[in-house]
């Protein structure tokens, strides 16, 4: 019998070594694509301890239409964001709220992005709203590059 289990941790911001070594690596060549798979708080909670009436996802909506803006600056395009609806295969409780997706030219796109002041400004609104995320980094598989090539 196979084992099909998957440990799975929300996290707001990477905490193990091998996941802060990323920003160190060049990573793959060419565009990369990170899949956010969103889960938000009830309420909203900021670090510096503000007030505030808003959702999680209200909080983490400011940050992500100022998100957008700046992943364009740096070469990307948002893809994708979609709130999830249904799970049809598979377990996981509990379900993120939202999936999006985003492309940069490369990890040292998204890197520059993540470390630059405008983004440390917004970030706040993410950290407010998210309960957990996982960013997953994914490549273009060589057939699907050629059949969008192909499409043009």
């Amino acid at each position: 019998m196979t084992d099909t289990s998957v440990r799975v941790e929300n996290e707001v911001l990477p905490t193990r070594p091998e996941q802060l070594a990323l920003i160190r690596d060049v990573g793959p060549d060419g565009p990369i694509v990170m899949v956010n798979l969103l889960k938000f708080r009830d309420r909203a909670v900021y670090e510096d301890g503000r007030a505030c009436d808003l959702t999680g996802r209200e909080a983490y909506d400011i940050y992500g239409n100022a998100v957008g803006r700046l992943v364009y600056k740096h070469g990307g395009k948002v893809i994708f964001a979609g709130n999830v609806t249904a799970l049809s295969l598979g377990f996981v409780d509990p379900l993120w709220e939202e999936i999006a997706l985003a492309q940069y030219p490369n990890r040292a796109a998204l890197v520059a992005m993540s470390m630059s002041a405008e983004w440390r400004e917004i970030a706040v609104h993410r950290s407010a709203g998210l309960l957990g995320q996982l960013n997953i980094e994914t490549v273009y598989t060589p057939a699907f590059a050629a059949m969008m090539k192909a499409m043009g």
